[in-house]
């Protein structure tokens, strides 16, 4: 019963826009206590409820959030290494 639960807050989750806190968590794999903080620091982006109580996530938002400091892999280094090389000797910067 509980596994069967749990794909139906991901299949909800799925279909969700605006989130709350507990989605969030679930979709980041981040703690609420860490979310929270996160929150108070501005590290993340919100939106609060009109009477400013509850605490709102847009999920494309997140999902950017999320993605946002992507680390090259080797390969792409490489051939950044090799392109910058060949683009200073043509420019005649060295």
């Amino acid at each position: 019963m509980k596994e069967l639960q749990e794909l139906k807050n991901l299949a909800v989750l799925g279909a969700k826009q605006a989130l709350n806190m507990n989605d969030v968590s679930v979709l980041t794999g981040l703690s609420k206590s860490h979310l929270y903080k996160l929150v108070h620091f501005k590290k993340i982006p919100y939106w609060k409820s009109k009477g400013g109580k509850i605490t709102y996530f847009n999920k494309e938002e997140i999902n950017n959030w999320m993605l946002h400091q992507r680390v090259k892999t080797v390969d792409e280094l490489e051939t950044e290494a090799v392109t910058y090389a060949v683009m200073g000797k043509k420019g005649g910067k060295q």
